[in-house]
């Protein structure tokens, strides 16, 4: 990465993806682009000085780093459910660690943001019901 994420602030996500090296720019922009097909409805952003989608609370975010990328799906229990599918993977808490090389497949993000969106909108409901 030619910026570092903690070196520079990005007004968004395109100005983010434009700072790094074409191998983890295209890799991060097709994440990306599955991303927003999965979860239209949720809101594009920096926040943590890394690209972030929210809806109903935070959704998941992404960054590139020197040595790999990050995909946070936010709730650990994420890993657990899709562990023999990430078996190939590092993980590490709500942290997939991947690299332009080799990538998170785009049919396993897809079920990813799927189910953090049913999570996000049970938090909202369980939240409703408290008040």
């Amino acid at each position: 990465m030619e910026k570092t994420a903690k070196s520079t602030s990005f007004k968004n996500v395109d100005a983010y993806l434009q700072a790094l090296p074409d191998p983890e720019r295209i890799t991060l922009e097709s994440l990306r682009q599955t991303i927003r097909r999965a979860a239209p409805q949720a809101e594009e952003g920096i926040s943590y000085q890394i690209p972030t989608y929210k809806y109903k609370g935070a959704l998941v975010h992404f960054a590139a780093f020197k040595d790999h990328c990050s995909f946070f799906v936010v709730n650990k229990e994420i890993l657990k459910l899709f562990d023999a599918e990430l078996n190939s993977f590092t993980t590490s808490g709500t942290t997939i660690h991947f690299t332009p090389t080799h990538p998170v497949p785009a049919s396993l993000v897809k079920r990813i943001v799927a189910l953090r969106i049913k999570q996000n909108e049970g938090l909202k409901l369980k939240n409703k019901k408290l008040e």
